[in-house]
């Protein structure tokens, strides 16, 4: 009975950003860009430097 309940469960819906088109969460921040809105609401550090 309690195994029944895993195949109600689904993986979260995953939306692209309209500024950098990275898949991310709706309703949230994007971490590639942090637009939100098609705002900047976060300065992201460039990776990799």
């Amino acid at each position: 009975m309690r195994r029944a309940y895993n195949s109600v469960l689904t993986l979260p819906q995953v939306s692209g950003c309209p500024q950098c088109g990275a898949p991310y969460r709706p309703h949230r921040v994007c971490p590639s860009c942090g637009s939100y809105k098609d705002r900047l609401v976060v300065a992201v550090k460039a990776q990799g430097a």
